[in-house]
């Protein structure tokens, strides 16, 4: 289980916290959403579950493994071992070819993955015949998809996105929706994703909606527009409030 208890994170100790008390379980083998405006504390609790930053009060459990008391290296290690990551930008070398993109967390935390293992999951993600391609050659969605192959790499527990889709058009978008519902289902990996768009937020089997650092909505995925008509509600509110 990965779970949030009771987070709080403030960056500037004259303003109001980013993150005021979250709670949240995500249990195994399932895909949570997290929506909200800019400067709700999503992408701060997705740096928080997944020990990039620590919070300054609260408990952020891991795969099971409590985060509090573990330093940077130990860390860094649960990480490595546990954890995969898809960012909005993709994070990756055009000096290296896709394969060694996909290798290179790995290598850099001291393993040698084996290239059937590379081109294993390079065929997943419908790029086997890329793999020494240069990664300039590819589309976005292509990109996207090594990005995916690197996070699956090590089988990890649980998978951090953080807006995987905000760069792509839709039918690309689909595709790595898809990819992300087979990390779910075939690998029974946690999927853990940030978006503000509520057609992807919709793939999830939950989403939960941020607003002031607080989780102030839980509703299940599957229908975009009972997801935006949520979403736009807790906008609503939080400007009713602040007028």
């Amino acid at each position: 289980m990965t779970a949030a208890q009771g987070l709080t994170k403030r960056f500037d100790k004259s303003s109001r916290p980013v993150l005021g008390g979250v709670t949240h379980s995500f249990a195994p083998s399932t895909w949570t959403a997290i929506m909200g405006s800019s400067g709700s504390g999503k992408s701060t609790l997705l740096n928080l579950l997944s020990g990039l930053e620590q919070p300054d009060q609260g408990l952020v459990t891991l795969d099971g493994i409590p985060l509090g008391g573990l330093d940077d290296d130990q860390l860094a290690e649960l990480r490595r071992d546990r954890c995969g990551f898809v960012f909005q930008d993709y994070n990756l070398f055009d000096a290296l070819d896709v394969a060694e993109n996909v290798a290179l967390p790995a290598r850099l935390a001291g393993a040698n993955p084996r290239v059937g293992r590379v081109r294993e999951v390079l065929g997943r993600v419908g790029l086997a015949d890329r793999a020494r391609d240069s990664i300039d050659t590819l589309s976005g969605g292509q990109r996207q998809r090594v990005a995916i192959a690197r996070a699956m790499l090590n089988q990890p527990a649980v998978v951090f996105a953080d807006e995987p889709t905000g760069a792509l058009d839709v039918r690309t978008a689909q595709d790595v929706l898809v990819l992300l519902r087979q990390v779910v289902s075939q690998f029974g990996s946690t999927v853990v994703m940030v978006t503000h768009d509520a057609w992807a937020a919709s793939w999830a089997d939950e989403v939960i909606i941020l607003a002031d650092g607080m989780v102030v909505g839980r509703l299940p995925g599957g229908d975009a527009d009972r997801v935006s008509r949520a979403v736009n509600s807790v906008h609503e509110d939080a400007r009713r409030r602040r007028r």
